[in-house]
């Protein structure tokens, strides 16, 4: 292999370790767009809840157990 086919396979190389790291940055990008809408979304239903159990009547606890266990 002369150093012309050297430096075009390096150059080959090079090329496709660019466009893998164009492709992975843009996959962590969608990744954490994903990630954020999903926080947006827990914490709206955290609050949710906690609104609903505020709403619960004080003397109907949700966790007792039947008088038969």
């Amino acid at each position: 292999m002369n150093h012309e086919e050297r430096l075009i396979a390096i150059e080959t190389k090079i090329a496709y370790q660019e466009h893998t790291a164009k492709e992975l940055n843009e996959a962590i990008i969608r990744q954490q767009v994903q990630i954020d809408k999903l926080q947006t979304t827990c914490d709206l239903l955290v609050k949710r809840l906690a609104s609903l159990a505020d709403a619960l009547p004080a003397d109907d606890p949700v966790d007792e157990k039947p008088p038969h266990y």
